[in-house]
């Protein structure tokens, strides 16, 4: 996401940064760039005129001016900025009330709606919630088909709509399903069409009407740019959106629709769609992305993915094996296991504060070695795990051959294994404090 915007505004402020005083004309030419480089991104020209305006109106006065680090001001206001343009602060889902609560996704045609309503029920159930999925598309049995086969990979209950019947009448008799079922929430998968045309809207307007939903998220593909902020604009027009889902999202290099849709439409973007997997979909928080663009990381969203990953009693023993040197190669693929939890190592590596986005670029992380590795110690006895150094040629072809390997591939992890042991008795030696603030997990 934002990589070619990232790359470009790292360019720009390390050349403010380089000057040890700004004056007007430093500052124009540093913001001729940063325009330049949000229209290169897509993003709405009007949204760029406005937010240059304001950086430079703040730039020129006195706060940078006077600043002993005027460089780190100017980037501290377009971080202000950006934050501002995305939204300022994440909007939540808003499901109160009387349950079951409902959700309407609507889209056109191909823009992931079916997909995102899996997903959002994924995140719906981490909160608490108990979702029953909808489909209401009449029009395309195999998106009815493609819901269900999502609700039962994911465990969700999916209700048995009939495509020969009306969707308002659909949503009526899964809104008694959803009751018997115990379920506070349902998430409707409305039709969508190639275009956006009368018959979808009228469609989608009855839904409303007769549902009352709490949230109509527009669900909307984040490469197709700004036609992403036209269509949510013409959605909003007739339906009167309370967010929108950009899916994509790791597929766009540019981001200009998630740049401006909250000040093109007024309505908030809440999520976006990471990746194909059920929990690739992530509430967006315009504060931490703005800190992501312009290279500063993302410790927050570092750390609740670390949470949702990690159980605290378990850290807590860790810590403790780590502290008398009993960290065995168990324990080491437990912690793995939560670690890619996480998602991608690269992604993951990408939050953190201070890692340069061109170094990125060259680090070749293979999420497949973790894998490997599992596969490895699965392939060892629990005595083997336990007592690594029992582990002599004979064993280590046994392990191989059972984890689909080289002997070179188990040696590695043995080698690494122990020069990591190794590291951490030099950090219980010389009294390093508290491990856990060392460690990945």
């Amino acid at each position: 996401m934002f990589d070619n915007l990232s790359d470009k505004l790292d360019s720009v402020f390390k050349k403010l940064k380089g000057h040890g005083t700004l004056n007007e004309k430093n500052i124009e030419d540093g913001l001729k760039q940063v325009r330049m480089a949000l229209l290169e991104a897509d993003v709405n020209y009007k949204v760029v005129k406005n937010v240059i305006a304001e950086i430079k109106e703040r730039a020129l006065g006195t706060e940078v001016m006077k600043s002993l680090t005027p460089g780190q001001q100017v980037i501290k206001i377009v971080n202000d900025e950006f934050t501002r343009m995305m939204g300022s602060t994440h909007e939540g889902l808003k499901l109160s009330g009387k349950g079951p609560v409902s959700i309407m996704l609507v889209g056109l045609q191909g823009s992931g709606k079916t997909t995102t309503t899996g997903k959002l029920a994924y995140y719906l159930a981490k909160q608490g919630k108990k979702p029953l999925l909808v489909p209401v598309d009449v029009y395309r049995p195999a998106a009815i088909d493609q819901l269900k086969k999502i609700g039962k990979q994911l465990g969700f209950p999916v209700f048995d709509s009939d495509p020969k019947m009306d969707p308002v009448k659909i949503c009526q008799n899964a809104r008694n399903e959803a009751v018997n079922q115990g379920c506070d929430t349902m998430l409707l998968d409305t039709a969508g069409r190639l275009h956006q045309d009368e018959e979808l809207m009228a469609e989608l307007s009855r839904l409303k009407k007769s549902n009352n939903p709490a949230e109509i998220l527009l669900v909307a593909d984040a490469m197709t740019g700004q036609d992403a902020v036209n269509i949510a604009s013409s959605f909003d027009e007739c339906l009167d959106l309370t967010g929108v889902v950009l899916t994509k999202m790791d597929g766009d290099a540019r981001g200009g629709a998630a740049l401006s849709i909250k000040a093109v439409t007024g309505k908030p973007l809440k999520f976006i769609g990471v990746g194909e997997k059920s929990k690739a979909l992530e509430a967006f928080h315009p504060d931490r992305m703005a800190s992501r663009i312009l290279g500063m990381g993302d410790t927050l969203s570092f750390i609740e993915k670390a949470q949702e990953a990690v159980d605290e009693k378990e850290a807590a023993k860790l810590e403790k094996k780590l502290k008398k040197n009993r960290f065995t190669l168990e324990d080491f693929r437990n912690q793995m296991q939560s670690v890619r939890k996480m998602g991608s190592i690269k992604d993951l590596i990408g939050m953190i504060p201070g890692i340069n986005k061109k170094q990125l670029k060259g680090l070749n992380v293979d999420d497949k070695e973790l894998g490997k590795i599992e596969a490895i110690i699965n392939s060892m006895t629990p005595g083997e795990r336990k007592k690594h150094l029992i582990i002599k040629a004979s064993r280590k072809k046994r392990i191989a051959k059972g984890s689909g390997v080289k002997v070179q591939d188990v040696n590695k992890l043995l080698k690494s294994y122990s020069q990591t042991m190794k590291m951490v008795k030099k950090f219980n030696k010389g009294g390093m404090g508290s491990l856990q603030n060392m460690l990945p997990f």
